[in-house]
């Protein structure tokens, strides 16, 4: 499953955004999300969260 972004606790660093090799993530209303269209569920968005905010929609 897609990787997703708690965007209540999501700081909107931007990160996530720049590390994402197709583009997922995009800035949505001063937080980010990730389309889950587009995600091909790598994890680098995952891994330079410094709020550990993004998580595999597995665990939803």
């Amino acid at each position: 499953m897609a990787y997703v972004i708690d965007k209540e606790a999501c700081i909107a660093c931007g990160a996530c955004e720049p590390v994402c090799p197709v583009d997922a993530i995009m800035e949505d209303d001063g937080k980010y999300l990730i389309d889950p269209n587009l995600c091909i569920e790598c994890g680098a968005c995952e891994g330079v969260c410094p709020m550990e905010v993004i998580y595999s929609g597995i665990n939803e």
